[in-house]
Formats: structure tokens, C-alpha cells, sequence
């Protein structure tokens, strides 16, 4: 019996995908952070800005890795 279907082309696209979900939602719980104590506290917001900026390139280095991970496993660069 014939396969129905057949995958054909990079699974480390799809596998990106999925891998990009985690740092989108990290980067909105730490923006969401920031305002909501910005809110609280308004004259503790430039204490608090650098804390927002390394929480960001953290969660961002993450989606970067993802990517780079991607392509190596992948067998292309």
C-alpha cells in the first residue's frame, strides 16, 4: 500500500516554529512585568528599565539559539 502523504523539505522550519512559541511568550511575561510594576511604583521605573533590557536579550538569545540549532542539525549554514 502507497503512503498517503509524504513530508518532503526541512523539519527544522517546523521545529523553529515550535522553538520561537517559548521566547514569544517570555518576552511578553517580561514586558508585562515591567509595565505592571512601572504601574505599581512609577518612580521606581528607571531602577527597573535595565532589569527590562537584560530580561529581553536573555529570553532573545534563546530564539536565536533556536535558530542557529536549526540550521546545524539541519546539515546547512
Amino acid at each position: 500500500m502507497a503512503p498517503l502523504a509524504e513530508v518532503v523539505g526541512s523539519t527544522a522550519a517546523i521545529g523553529y516554529g515550535l522553538a520561537a512559541i517559548g521566547p514569544g511568550i517570555g518576552v511578553g511575561l517580561v514586558f508585562a512585568a515591567y509595565i505592571q510594576s512601572t504601574a505599581r511604583q512609577p518612580e521606581s521605573a528607571r531602577i527597573t528599565q535595565p532589569f527590562l533590557w537584560i530580561g529581553f536579550a536573555v529570553v532573545e538569545v534563546l530564539a536565536l539559539l533556536g535558530i542557529a540549532f536549526g540550521f546545524i542539525w539541519a546539515g546547512e549554514l
